[in-house]
């Protein structure tokens, strides 16, 4: 395996520090840094790294924009000084979160992940990555058009189908993901995130009352108010979850 990184962090020290570790890496060459998100993109689109070591924040951009506006985006590695941020995007499919300071332990794991990735079949790649089971202590990156959330999956209390795109109820907002709900179901923990019905996914812990419905089917209300069905087979499903 041998990758061409680019390093973008706005601090000097710690894109040094990261160079210092990495040249323990005869693996990885480390072929330019940028200090910005602007700088970034100019050097990947010039330089077509297979691997950037990115920061999350950033003056200006984050590193979530940078990666919104690249054509191509090499492998990511998230470095982030931000406990909250070492959350498993739903959009973004980041090999790696290091937390700063990093430590040579979890950057060795880092790339043993990415060593990983080289040995499957080149066709599974793209679809391998980011299959992780999310618990609900997790946090995601939901975006929107121009706002963005960072949500403890533990608050959203519904996922509603809508064509191409998955509704995400939390709080007072209902943002739309390019996310099938069958791509969510594979990523969510079975005990918290239950499949309704075919456009619903409800989380668990929000149910406040569930009722029989038409067909051997059920009525859950959900804290807030929506009334979700759940079809006649999951019912059954359902139950034998609920029983003791």
């Amino acid at each position: 395996m041998h990758k061409r990184a680019i390093i973008i962090d706005d601090e000097r020290l710690a894109r040094n520090e990261l160079k210092k570790l990495l040249a323990e890496y005869s693996e990885i060459e480390v072929i330019d840094e940028a200090a910005n998100v602007d700088e970034g993109i100019q050097k990947i689109e010039a330089l077509n790294p297979d691997l950037i070591f990115l920061d999350i924040q950033m003056p200006g951009k984050t590193g979530f924009d940078l990666l919104r506006e690249l054509n191509h985006t090499p492998e990511v590695i998230f470095t982030t000084a931000y406990d909250e941020y070492a959350l498993r995007a739903f959009e973004v499919n980041a090999l790696d979160y290091l937390l700063k300071p990093i430590e040579p332990k979890r950057l060795a794991d880092a790339i043993h992940k990415l060593e990983e990735e080289e040995t499957i079949e080149e066709g599974e790649s793209a679809s391998s990555v980011n299959k992780s089971i999310l618990t609900e202590g997790d946090q995601v990156f939901v975006k929107d058009g121009e706002r963005c959330w960072f949500v403890k999956l533990s608050e959203i209390r519904l996922f509603e189908s809508v064509g191409n795109y998955a509704k995400v109820f939390f709080g007072p907002n209902k943002p739309l993901i390019l996310k099938s709900l069958n791509a969510l179901e594979e990523r969510l923990d079975e005990k918290v995130f239950f499949r309704a019905n075919r456009k619903h996914i409800v989380n668990l812990r929000m149910i406040e009352k569930v009722e029989p419905y038409f067909n051997g089917g059920l009525l859950l209300e959900i804290h807030g108010g929506d009334k979700i069905e759940v079809s006649r087979r999951q019912a059954v499903k359902f139950k034998e979850m609920m029983s003791l």
